[in-house]
């Protein structure tokens, strides 16, 4: 019997137009290792795993989640920078996953 591999999602994030090597990636807080976790090409932070955002929550679940009947369980991937400008250590936060 063929199993078929499971597909694989890579993710891109787009770094700020001002950020120099060397620079420090996090991914949900953790550390990530260039060539190990994700690789750069050109201005973009590309991972080969599938990464998402929750996005915009919707009037129901803004209100079952005050009323404390459900909490928001989705997946919320975030992806930060730790770069110098101007020998001042600058942490872009939460950068747009595409």
């Amino acid at each position: 019997m063929k199993v078929a591999a499971p597909e694989s999602r890579r993710t891109i994030v787009s770094l700020p137009p001002d950020v120099t090597r060397p620079f420090e990636v996090f991914l949900n807080g953790v550390p990530q290792g260039e060539g190990v976790d994700y690789r750069v090409e050109g201005g973009r932070l590309v991972f080969e795993q599938e990464l998402r955002s929750e996005g915009r929550l919707g009037f129901w679940r803004w209100l079952s989640m005050w009323v404390g009947v459900a909490g928001t369980y989705r997946q919320n991937d975030s992806v930060d920078v730790v770069y110098e400008r101007n020998g001042r250590k600058i942490v872009a936060a939460k950068l747009p996953l595409e």
